[in-house]
């Protein structure tokens, strides 16, 4: 993996980890904030959408638009989960399996389907990243065992929709050549579509609530989010999405220590060697 890959990649896990501290604060209303902060997506980097699709000269293709639909219907299902997720568990139980299940799922198939063939030196590292989230997420909760086993079920449900994402958007930019800001405020775009005849049924009366008590969350995740993603669809585009996806996990790092210094959630030391040991694995990865 290039340094600049690898730049593009770590930053994109400060910001991940960032916006998910924000979703963590969030605890009611989750279906109107995921539908809020969507459409803050879409507002304030369409702009820029605009301007690189015109310089990408793409065309209209029936690609353009069904590509970022089936983005939008996983990624949906990805930003529900994770906030029920956040809503039942401590963060530090859920983030961790999510972004470790993610990159599993993702390698395997990557290695299986794609035929991508990443060197011993970096899938021992993305070993370690992934046994370095392992150390992390096993340890105690503020909800009790209780607790740790819905973390674990969300997490694990979050993480499949991670896994599914991250190939179709690495198809999508690869293979079909989308431009990543483009092709990903048009998936924001689905998302606040196909999520509005629900809204509007079940959960409009939330809408004011959630921008009113959380509306610097909204604003918080509506940026960093695409922003993060998008960091990551540009590295996809020279470097394997199997050293990817084990790379952008090491938002586990500061998400699991923000989560403790923020939420008062456990065992820190078990945290930090877990952070360590990601950390060694990024280095594998980077050779």
């Amino acid at each position: 993996m290039s340094t600049l890959a690898l730049t593009l990649v770590l930053v994109a896990a400060l910001c991940h980890a960032v916006w998910n501290l924000a979703a963590k604060r969030v605890t009611v209303g989750g279906f109107a904030f995921v539908w809020c902060y969507d459409v803050g997506s879409v507002v304030l980097w369409a702009p820029l959408a605009l301007v690189t699709l015109a310089r990408a000269d793409v065309g209209f293709s029936p690609a353009v638009v069904l590509a970022p639909l089936v983005s939008g219907l996983i990624h949906v299902a990805y930003q529900l989960t994770l906030q029920t997720g956040y809503a039942r568990a401590d963060l530090g139980v859920v983030y961790p399996v999510a972004r470790g299940v993610g990159p599993v799922l993702s390698m395997a198939i990557a290695i299986l389907v794609l035929d991508e063939r990443p060197g011993w030196v970096a899938a021992v590292g993305a070993l370690v990243v992934i046994g370095g989230i392992v150390v992390v997420a096993t340890g105690r909760s503020v909800a009790g065992r209780h607790g740790i086993r819905a973390g674990v079920v969300w997490g694990t449900a979050t993480g499949i929709a991670i896994a599914a994402y991250t190939l179709w958007d690495s198809y999508s930019v690869t293979t079909l050549g989308l431009p990543p800001v483009g092709y990903f405020v048009t998936t924001c775009l689905w998302q606040v579509l196909l999520m509005t005849p629900t809204l509007l049924r079940r959960h409009r009366e939330d809408v004011v609530p959630v921008v009113r008590s959380h509306g610097r969350e909204v604003l918080l995740v509506a940026a960093l989010s695409p922003l993060a993603y998008v960091l990551v669809l540009e590295a996809m585009r020279t470097a394997p999405v199997s050293l990817v996806a084990p790379v952008r996990e090491s938002s586990i790092v500061v998400g699991s220590l923000l989560a403790w210094w923020l939420f008062m959630e456990p065992d820190p030391l078990r945290r930090m060697l877990g952070a360590a040991i990601v950390l060694a694995g990024i280095v594998l990865i980077a050779v």
